[in-house]
């Protein structure tokens, strides 16, 4: 699936909330940028971490509300 149609995916379940979707992505980025393991299978040379952060959004791996709760 192509990132775009993942992103519009995943905004829906932040009912169209651009800024909560970009403060997620970017702490999940953050996180694996620091070492954490992607929850899906895939190539992380491959990809940049937003998104890697954006499509295990879209699989249901991390909810968007639990990382923005945390900060």
């Amino acid at each position: 699936m192509r990132l775009e149609k993942i992103a519009a995916k995943v905004l829906k379940k932040v009912n169209n909330d651009r800024y909560i979707l970009s403060l997620a992505i970017s702490e999940r980025a953050k996180r694996l940028a620091e070492g954490e393991e992607p929850l899906i299978n895939i190539d992380k040379s491959k990809y940049k971490y937003t998104d890697i952060a954006l499509m295990e959004m879209a699989e249901d791996k991390i909810e968007v509300e639990s990382i923005v709760d945390k900060q």
